[in-house]
């Protein structure tokens, strides 16, 4: 049995403080969140011009926050990761990839999601 553990003392807006700080530093340090991210700002015009419905506009939401929350993981596994075994080891190689693994998934399922919602109306939008 683990002995209690004292109560955190912070407040509701020192959480949100610290969970926008987390997304801060992986966007400004992160390589690919920034990618990430830059398909976003791609994405979120097509389906402004398209004029995708709300039902749409959710599913692709969605998708977009699903790479952007497995980008994240896959950084604090790694950090993790690399704070305890900070010296090769085969286990550590094989959590950071599957993590990695996650991400890669996730963004293959984001583009399929956003061709099958933005490829036909975009091709009849620029035929005219």
């Amino acid at each position: 049995m683990t002995p209690p553990q004292p109560p955190r003392n912070i407040t509701l807006a020192q959480s949100f403080w610290y969970a926008m700080r987390g997304i801060w530093l992986v966007a400004r340090s992160e390589r690919n969140f920034q990618l990430h991210l830059a398909a976003v700002v791609c994405v979120v015009p097509l389906a402004i011009v398209v004029g995708c419905s709300a039902q749409d506009w959710a599913i692709l939401c969605l998708a977009m926050g699903m790479v952007l929350v497995a980008e994240i993981l896959n950084t604090a596994i790694e950090t993790v990761v690399d704070f305890f075994s900070p010296e090769y080891h085969p286990l550590a190689g094989r959590a950071k990839d599957i993590a990695a693994g996650g991400v890669l998934l996730a963004a293959l399922t984001a583009v399929a999601v956003a061709s099958w919602i933005l490829f036909i109306p975009l091709y009849y939008w620029i035929r005219g």
